[in-house]
C-alpha cells in the first residue's frame, strides 16, 4: 500500500493528473477484483458446509425412513394375519360341524390386535434445515407426510375405539376370554411386533371350566356382522398404508441417489 501511495505522490507532484486518474481507476477495479474472489471464496466455503450438512440430514433420513418402511410393513403384515383369520372364524360360523377349537381361539385373538404404525418423528420440516435439501420432490414429500401419516393413523384409532367398545363386549358376553387366552400363552407367545423376536413367553391361565358350546357361539349373528366389518376396516387400512408405502420407498429412492452425488 506504500508503494502504491508514493506512485500516486509522485504522479500528483508532477503534474501528470490524466495517467493519475487512469492508475486510481486501476487501483479500484483491482480492489472490486480482490473483494469479488474474496466473496467467491467465502460463498464457495458456505456452499461447500451447506453440501456436506445436507448429506448428514440425507443419511439421517434414509435411516429414519427405512425404520418407517419396517414398522409399516410390520403393521400391513398383521392387518393381513387378521384378515386370514377373519376368514378362518367365517369359515367355522359357515361350517359349524369341522370346527377346530384351537385355531378358532387363536383366529379370535389375532382379532383383537391393533396394529398402530407410529414412525420416527424428525424436527427437519418446519426448521432452517429443511432449506439445505437441494431437491424440490423431496422437500414437497417430507412437507406433506405428517398429513399422510395422520390419515393411516386416524383409522387405526378407529379401529381401536371399534376394539374397545364393540370387539371386547362381544368376547365377554359370549364368555370366550379366558380360552381366548390361555389358547395365547399356553405353547408361548411371541408377538409379531415384539422387539426381541427370540422371546417366547408361556403363561398357564387354563381354559374356563364353565360350560360353552361353541356351536352356539358360531350362530351369534353379532360376531359374524363384527367379523365382516373387521375385514372391511383391514382392508381399507391396508390400502391406505399401501399408499404411504410407496411414498416412502419413493422418498428412499430420491434420498439414495442424492447421497451418491
Amino acid at each position: 500500500m506504500k508503494f502504491f501511495k508514493k506512485i500516486r505522490q509522485k504522479m500528483l507532484t508532477e503534474s501528470k493528473f490524466r495517467k493519475y486518474l487512469l492508475y486510481a481507476i486501476g487501483e479500484i477495479i483491482l480492489v472490486v477484483i480482490g473483494i469479488l474472489i474474496a466473496l467467491s471464496i467465502n460463498n464457495w466455503n458456505e456452499k461447500q458446509k451447506e453440501l456436506a450438512k445436507e448429506q448428514l440430514i440425507l443419511k439421517q433420513l434414509n435411516s429414519e425412513y427405512q425404520s418407517n418402511l419396517n414398522q409399516l410393513d410390520q403393521k400391513i403384515l398383521m392387518r393381513n394375519e387378521a384378515l386370514e383369520a377373519c376368514n378362518n372364524v367365517l369359515n367355522h360360523i359357515d361350517n359349524p360341524n369341522s370346527i377346530k377349537e384351537d385355531e378358532f381361539y387363536q383366529s379370535l385373538w389375532i382379532l383383537f390386535r391393533d396394529p398402530t404404525f407410529d414412525p420416527i418423528k424428525n424436527d427437519i420440516v418446519g426448521s432452517e434445515n429443511l432449506r439445505l435439501i437441494n431437491n424440490d420432490t423431496l422437500v414437497r414429500f417430507l412437507s406433506n407426510w405428517s398429513s399422510e401419516v395422520f390419515q393411516v393413523q386416524e383409522l387405526e384409532l378407529e379401529y381401536q375405539k371399534f376394539r374397545t367398545e364393540i370387539l371386547l363386549p362381544c368376547y365377554l358376553r359370549l364368555g370366550v376370554s379366558r380360552n381366548v387366552n390361555n389358547n395365547l400363552w399356553k405353547d408361548g407367545y411371541t408377538p409379531t411386533e415384539a422387539l426381541d423376536k427370540e422371546s417366547k413367553k408361556k403363561f398357564t391361565i387354563k381354559p374356563t371350566k364353565k360350560s360353552l358350546n361353541l356351536n352356539k357361539i358360531l350362530e351369534d349373528v353379532e360376531l359374524e356382522g363384527i367379523v365382516s366389518q373387521v375385514i372391511t376396516h383391514h382392508q381399507v387400512t391396508n390400502i391406505q398404508s399401501q399408499t404411504l408405502r410407496m411414498r416412502i420407498i419413493n422418498m428412499l429412492e430420491i434420498i439414495e441417489r442424492e447421497i451418491k452425488k
